[in-house]
């Protein structure tokens, strides 16, 4: 019998409509999300990767909850939340929409879908964006409904996605642009769908609000796709750093600023918004950042432990430790089997932040030296080649 730790399911973790569904299909585990079961492996974090690469999956993602904004004040408090400007955000768009409290530091990081001109959905990471949102808007009395719409996304990702997806939905799915979406029909309801998802492997993300058609849609997914080898999966670790997507709270959290965490290509300091943070993040962009969110690299030749003795497989760098007095914080870490190197993100202070390489403390109590890199990761830049 295993001694690993086990989750105790109660109704604060809240399942979506295809939990049950995902767990027959042989689920292995789970964490913790918004308050919900996200899976997070299935066959193994590995071959989920490389059929995630190769093939198509569906991804149970209820847990990214919807942030509703309606009524006449929901682009001001919209905008009040972000530093990204939203002016002329067309109605079919979504947008990358970090959120920052009054100093810079960052809340969440949602994609901000607009629903109409006095409606928004804020697709979260995992944090209660809705209780900020609710207090934001209480507090200064703007005319909004804040709430949590029953919608659960389902993600369909890989580079066979369109075809599996263009077999249920026809080939409007084809003509829907980056970042942009569609209503389509599917038996008698619209559903929103978006060309996005939480991997660089290219897909769509279904806006389920509707159980019993939902449910019937992951099941036709299944059907539809056999012979495109299509499978179960989850938002996977390997894939998403090796592409340099971020995960708040993992990465990055609330005590590093917008512009800490890498994120300055998505806010609008040049421009005049209102927004909470801009002053902060202006005041800080002229000063200098004091630490940056950065990626590590180990030597090849500390080859990781075997699979089995890892949870999940990817312990392996124990320190720089998780916040020290010098606020070296270290975030996600995986062993990369297509480079064949272990690969992390770290915030780091300067001027270490800008240096070429530090030391890394191994879980065997080794030390090496790490190299210090931008994220996403210039694989090429760094000399390593892809082993497939």
């Amino acid at each position: 019998m295993s001694n690993a730790p086990r989750i105790a399911i109660s109704r604060r973790l809240r399942k979506s409509p295809f939990t049950s569904r995902a767990m027959a299909q042989g689920a292995k585990a789970f964490t913790v999300y918004n308050h919900m079961l996200l899976a997070t492996e299935f066959e193994s974090l590995e071959y989920d990767y490389w059929h995630l690469c190769e093939s198509v999956q569906v991804w149970d993602v209820g847990v990214e909850r919807q942030v509703s904004i309606k009524g006449p004040d929901a682009g001001k408090l919209v905008q009040w939340m972000t530093p990204r400007s939203i002016e002329g955000v067309a109605d079919d768009r979504c947008v990358y929409l970090p959120l920052a409290d009054e100093n810079g530091k960052l809340i969440n990081d949602p994609v901000g879908i607009k629903i109409a001109e006095d409606h928004w959905w804020l697709s979260v990471a995992d944090s209660d964006v809705i209780l900020w949102a609710k207090g934001l808007a209480r507090g200064a009395g703007l005319n909004v409904i804040v709430d949590e719409p029953d919608v659960w996304p389902l993600a369909i990702q890989g580079p066979d996605a369109e075809t599996l997806m263009a077999r249920v939905f026809g080939d409007a799915v084809k003509d829907i642009r980056f970042f942009r979406y569609k209503r389509l029909a599917y038996k008698g309801h619209s559903f929103i769908v978006a060309r996005s998802g939480w991997s660089k492997q290219g897909g769509f993300e279904v806006y389920v609000d509707n159980v019993e058609k939902g449910q019937a849609l992951y099941d036709e997914l299944f059907e539809k796709g056999d012979d495109l080898n299509v499978r179960p999966g989850c938002p996977n670790l390997i894939e998403r750093l090796e592409s340099g997507l971020l995960s708040y709270g993992n990465d990055m959290d609330s005590r590093h600023s917008v512009l800490e965490s890498g994120l300055g290509a998505f806010i609008s300091l040049d421009k005049d918004v209102d927004s909470l943070s801009h002053d902060a993040l202006r005041a800080e962009a002229a000063k200098g950042l004091s630490r940056r969110l950065v990626g590590l690299v180990l030597p090849k030749s500390d080859a990781p432990m075997p699979l089995a003795e890892q949870p999940f497989g990817t312990e392996l760098v124990e320190a720089i430790p998780q916040q020290n007095d010098l606020g070296h914080c270290l975030g996600s870490q995986c062993w990369s089997p297509r480079y064949k190197v272990q690969i992390a993100t770290a915030v780091l202070e300067e001027p270490l932040a800008s240096e070429a390489s530090c030391e890394v403390l191994l879980a065997d109590g080794r030390t090496v030296t790490a190299a210090i890199t931008s994220v996403p990761f210039d694989f090429e830049q760094l000399g390593l080649k892809a082993q497939v």
